[in-house]
């Protein structure tokens, strides 16, 4: 069984969105009141960022997919394993593919992760090239950004080509 990795990214990470707001309206000097109204432009600032990478990383991950000539929907060939949390923060999830052509063939999986409500946390592309003939290959998804939380994983789109 061969291992392969790969992923992609866009953007600033959420941690370096953080750290800037931080540095920027931590030396304010002002009333506890006017503090507390930057803390909240802050926090509403970093969710506004949030959500402009992950649009980012959709229209990436679409992007991507795009590139990908002759693929067929492979969704019934790829199978993931059980999320889990690396020490960094980043939620990783194993891909298996299983190509059940009768030649060699490169898989494209793009992986969503999501919350418990099923709110899209983050979406990543791995790439599973060359797995033989009948054979299956296993990949690993880490997302782009530190999740937290109970993080699930689903295949959003799979493609052998």
């Amino acid at each position: 069984m061969a291992g392969h990795r790969a992923r992609w990214t866009t953007g600033a990470t959420l941690a370096v969105a953080v750290a800037v707001a931080l540095g920027t309206t931590g030396c304010s000097g002002g009333a506890p009141s006017g503090s507390a109204s930057q803390a909240a432009s802050a926090v509403s600032s970093l969710a506004s960022q949030a959500d402009e990478m992950l649009s980012s990383a959709t229209a990436e991950a679409s992007r991507r997919l795009d590139e990908v000539k002759n693929g067929i929907d492979a969704r019934n060939a790829v199978t993931l394993g059980t999320p889990a949390t690396a020490s960094d923060g980043h939620a990783t999830v194993a891909v298996r593919v299983e190509n059940r052509a009768g030649s060699a063939k490169s898989f494209a999986v793009r992986v969503d992760f999501k919350d418990s409500g099923g709110n899209l946390l983050d979406t990543v592309v791995v790439t599973v090239p060359g797995v033989p003939a009948g054979k299956t290959a296993t990949a690993t998804a880490r997302s782009i950004r530190k999740l937290s939380g109970p993080v699930r994983a689903e295949v959003g789109t799979a493609l052998r080509y």
